[in-house]
This record gives C-alpha cells, structure tokens and sequence, in this order.
C-alpha cells in the first residue's frame, strides 16, 4: 500500500487542466457537422474489392457508404485513443525523483580578477618554476574554489572592460575550468577596478542575499573605466556587499606594511574599498602570500551549511505522445491495404 502511495506522490501532471479538453472531439462532431449532400456520390469499388470479385464472381461488390455503425465502431474507438494519448502528452506528466539533500551556505561569492598586460610579467615562482602572475593566481583559485563547497560563486574578469565570464551558479567546477582559461587581452589593455566593482553589484544585488561577498584581486591601479572605485565603493556598501581586496604583483611586505616598489598597485584606494565595506584588503609580492590570503579569505568567510533539498524531475510525456504516433501510423498502413476501410 505505501508502495502505490509513493507512485501517486511521485506521478504529477504539470497542466491537469488541459483535461478538458477531452470532449473537444465530440463537440466538434456534434455542433460542425457537414453540410447534407442532396445527391448520392459515385462509388468506385476498391483494387481489393475488385480482386475479391473476381476470385469469387458470386460475391458483390460492396459499397462502402453502406458500412454499419458496427464496423466504425472500432474506427471510433482507435480516434479515441489516439486522442486521449495525444491529451495525456500536452498535459506533460512528470516523475519526481525522491529529494536528494545538499549543503548549501548560502552565501553568494562573486571573485573579480584583473587580466591586465601586466598579469603576464615573469615575476613569480610556482613550485620552484618561475611562472608569470596569472598562472600563478590560477593555480592559488582553483585550491581556494574548491574549497568553497555550498557557495554560489561568479566570476568577472576586467581590464578595459569588466565581464561577467560567468553568473552564480554552484558548479564550482565550471567556475575552475572558466578560470583556467581566462587569459590576458580578453578585456583590453588599461584596468578598471570601478567598473568591477559595478558589474559585481548589478548581479549580486539582483539575487536580494544578504550574505553577498566580492574578492577583487588586482595587480595596478584603476585608470580607465566609468566608474570611480570609491564610488561604487560606497555603493556597494549601501548593498550590503562586502569586499576584500588583494594587491597582487611587485609589493614590498618587509616593513609591516605593504608599499608597491613599482607605484602601478594603488594600495590606498584598495583600502579605502575595503574600508568602507567592511572587507579587508590584503597585500601579496609573491604566490605563497597570495595563497596564504585566500586561505585567511577562506576563514574568514566561514561556510555556515544550512540542508537543502533539490527534487529532480522526469518528463514522461515522450511517452503518450510516440504511442499515439505509432498508432496513427499503424492506422495509415491499415488503410493502404485496406481501402475499403473509411473515414471516421
């Protein structure tokens, strides 16, 4: 018994109303008749009518207007079910599969990275290879993503131009391999940070989450772009969004405090973005700092797992829709070796 009841909690009908529409036939039928015709067609026998006379001479011919109502009956029946089959289809029946948990945090985290011309300099070492600065921060995302287990991530990559390369999702794993194969020049050749910063409130402000995070990680300073860094800063923060910043590239640490030896890297503006937002801004001149950054990223932006249950569907409607076909045609085939079998 609890079997047949776990069929009928499982089976559902995505449009039920369309049922009724099952006596459409009828009404047709019933309220469209064809017009009364006031002279009698010419019949002609049919090929199988006329090799059946002349096998049997005796036998006469028969005119198919004198067919009895017995034998459309299975002519009707046939329409029927054809019909039925076809209103089964159109009502799209589904089979819900048993709900499947996961761990969700809840957090929405959006990661903005600078894919500048200067993200190609060969100043950084990666396992005793000397390597440029964005091999570099692939290699340090793809540990700090998938470690992200439960969040929704995004991902924009900027220069001239901000794109949104990818939309939250959790497939954490899409996001890795998109940013495997983001390169330089995708987005131009100058750095705006603004206009990161802004791309990041569109899509997170439209998820209305107040969980919202954006690691914005750049190795220059914002000078191209519509926006100011300050002022999306602040209204980020008007959102709700929280922003860490990481400066990335030739940086002096040895003082305590991060200076940028080549004066590309506004260290200031990247505090003052994380300032106002109740972020932190972080300071990398080489890859196992940038590492150490999104581990303490990581810690800081703790996962909080809440269960989620996802309740996956089938569509069976394939299902009704080829029996009514093979029907149809199985009815076509009927009448061509049996023409003397008419229309409904």
């Amino acid at each position: 018994m609890s079997e047949l009841v776990n069929i009928f909690e499982a089976f559902h009908f995505l449009w039920p109303a369309l049922i009724l529409l099952a006596p459409m036939p009828w009404i047709i039928r019933r309220f469209l008749k064809t017009a009364a015709q006031e002279q009698q067609p010419l019949v002609a026998p049919s090929m199988a009518q006329r090799l059946r006379h002349f096998v049997s001479p005796n036998q006469q011919l028969v005119d198919t207007n004198q067919r009895s109502a017995t034998h459309l009956l299975p002519i009707h029946l046939l329409f029927i079910v054809i019909w039925i089959l076809v209103l089964l289809a159109a009502m799209r029946p589904v089979w819900y599969i048993t709900p499947a948990p996961f761990e969700a945090s809840g957090r929405d985290m959006m990661l903005s990275v600078d894919i500048s011309p200067t993200m190609l300099r060969e100043d950084m070492t990666w396992q005793g290879q000397r390597v440029d600065r964005l091999v570099a921060l692939k290699r340090v995302m793809d540990e700090f993503i998938e470690q992200r287990q439960g969040d929704r991530m995004g991902l924009i990559v900027f220069s001239t131009e901000a794109h949104l390369v990818s939309p939250l999702t959790y497939d954490l794993q899409a996001i890795k391999q998109l940013m495997m194969e983001s390169e330089v020049g995708m987005a131009g050749n100058t750095t705006s940070i603004g206009d990161s910063i802004g791309l990041a409130i569109k899509h997170l402000a439209e998820q209305e989450n107040d969980r919202a995070v954006l690691v914005l990680l750049t190795d220059g300073a914002n000078n191209d772009g519509y926006l100011d860094p300050i002022e999306a800063a602040e209204k980020a923060a008007e959102k709700g969004l929280i922003i860490h910043t990481i400066a990335f590239g030739n940086i002096d640490t040895s003082r305590g405090r991060p200076i940028s030896s080549a004066f590309d890297i506004d260290l200031e503006a990247l505090e003052i973005i994380s300032g106002l937002t109740g972020g932190r801004s972080f300071a990398a001149g080489d890859a196992q700092t940038l590492r150490d950054i999104y581990r303490t990223i990581n810690q800081i932006e703790a996962n909080t797992f809440e269960l989620n249950h996802y309740r996956a569907r089938h569509e069976l409607f394939i299902w009704p829709l080829a029996l009514a076909l093979l029907v149809s045609w199985l009815y076509a085939g009927y009448r061509l070796v049996r023409p003397e079998v008419g229309h409904v």
